[in-house]
């Protein structure tokens, strides 16, 4: 078996003495089932832990995901000489197993899938976790745990392999994005943002092919360019395996894919001209207030965000599973901070209106959820815009929402490419009654949609607007 460059770098970074856990993550189709079940064997059989009775268990999201390891671990065992051949033992029932009969005996290699009770009690010599990332999140959260503890009592080590999860919130990321003492990280992701088809990234994501391992160049070439004209679920699920991004791969319910919402970004944008509508989402207590500046004439839209400063940005992100994405965007001027504890309403509404300091503001639209509290900060802020209070029963979110898209798919929504408006559409999606009716929430309970709320309804009040001025506009000749 010829190991190519990038398995043995991870290898020697995964057998260094100090390393406890080793984490991969690499696009789908670079063998790394393959490589865990060389891995497992060699464990098996004591090539570099000379353990007594040792214990080697491979996780997997299910049983039948798991015979792939096993299946390619009986494949690799018949290229061993006899005699060692000759003490092993193959079980398919109760469960997935080898036993090796030589070295003194005892020596197990077992498939488990997510449940947590299987894994309970053991002691394991090394721990092979294929595709964490796509694991049942509660089942898979309490399965690591139990293997994880169980490593202590022989000194194990754990590799945990997989293609991206779908969100920087999931464990798999975290494992990444917070490096700590003991941990070795190998990630082959590109940078966000870039077409699908670029050529570089995707080498990036999937280094087996120049060493003609699963999909070649011309074939992702060739499927990124049509995951591109299929657009929707197709680009995302390619984005996600084959890229190894991190976006979702459900996209039935996501208001717009990454795709869809890059296609609005401008590094050029249009003037600020003409009428100007401002959407506002009061957040609660403690949780982010945005608001959305939308000029219909161009198409122009500016969001931004507002958090209390305590705790701060950078705590405030470790506890969302964001890491330090709040302290990027302040950087980027996209995201401020004002009070302490909360954001006090009547002052954002200041700065709010300071941002379009001298525009015609035909309009403030906000939920009317929250009149009581933004009617008395617009009468202590002295704000005389007109107010429309906007519902978020089914039917006026589903228009907005469905005015919304139109508008972004039509190119009458224009923006400069925002780090807060990336993060929010990758949380928003939106849940259906049985009239097929849209209505936005988030996909996460941390998830932070705030500005594409915002965005939504001034867009959406916008077009309306600009639709009646149309109307009203129109001369007609006998």
């Amino acid at each position: 078996m010829t190991v190519p460059p990038y398995f043995v770098d991870f290898l020697k970074g995964a057998l260094d003495p100090e390393t406890q856990i080793a984490v991969l993550s690499i696009g789908r189709g670079n063998a790394k089932t393959a490589f865990s079940a060389a891995v497992a064997l060699c464990a098996l059989l004591g090539i570099w832990d000379g353990q007594p009775r040792r214990e080697i268990i491979i996780a997997a999201r299910t049983r039948e995901q798991g015979r792939i390891a096993f299946n390619f671990m009986v494949a690799f065992a018949e290229y061993l000489p006899l005699e060692i051949r000759r003490d092993l033992v193959f079980r398919k029932n109760p469960r997935l197993e080898i036993e090796y009969e030589g070295d003194g005996g005892g020596h197990v290699a077992r498939v488990i899938a997510a449940d947590a009770k299987s894994a309970l009690g053991g002691a394991p010599v090394l721990v092979l976790m294929d595709e964490r990332g796509h694991w049942p999140l509660d089942k898979g959260n309490d399965l690591e745990a139990a293997l994880l503890s169980g490593l202590g009592k022989r000194g194990g080590r754990a590799l945990i392999i997989s293609t991206s999860a779908p969100d920087d919130a999931h464990p798999f990321s975290q494992w990444i994005d917070n490096p700590q003492p003991g941990v070795y990280i190998q990630e082959h992701r590109p940078a966000p943002g870039l077409p699908a088809d670029d050529l570089e990234s995707l080498i990036e994501a999937n280094p087996g092919a120049l060493h003609g391992i699963g999909s070649s160049i011309d074939w992702l070439e060739k499927t990124a360019k049509t995951s591109i004209a299929r657009g929707g679920s197709s680009l995302s699920t390619f984005r996600l395996y084959n890229r190894n991004e991190r976006v979702s791969g459900e996209t039935r319910d996501l208001l717009l894919t990454p795709d869809e919402w890059l296609n609005c970004e401008e590094t050029e944008l249009p003037p600020r001209q003409g009428k100007l509508i401002v959407g506002l989402d009061l957040g609660g207590s403690a949780s982010m207030s945005a608001a959305a500046y939308y000029w219909p004439e161009t198409g122009r839209l500016e969001v931004t965000g507002t958090f209390p400063s305590q705790p701060t940005l950078l705590d405030r992100g470790q506890k969302d599973g964001v890491n330090m994405r709040y302290v990027e965007m302040q950087e980027r001027g996209e995201l401020t901070t004002l009070g302490e504890q909360t954001v006090p309403v009547a002052p954002w509404l200041v700065k709010v209106m300071e941002h379009v300091e001298g525009e015609t503001v035909t309009a403030i639209i906000a939920d009317r959820y929250k009149r009581a509290e933004l009617g008395e900060a617009l009468e202590r802020a002295y704000i005389r815009s007109p107010m429309i209070w906007r519902s978020t029963v089914w039917k006026d979110s589903n228009e907005d929402c469905e005015r919304f898209r139109r508008a972004c798919f039509e190119g009458h929504v224009k923006t400069s490419p925002s780090l807060l408006l990336r993060s929010a559409f990758a949380d928003a999606v939106v849940t259906r009654d049985d009239m097929n009716n849209l209505k936005l929430t988030k996909a996460r309970s941390t998830g932070r949609i705030d500005p594409v709320q915002a965005s939504v309804i001034a867009v959406a009040e916008g077009i309306r607007q600009h639709n009646r001025t149309r109307r009203k506009s129109r001369v007609i000749f006998a």
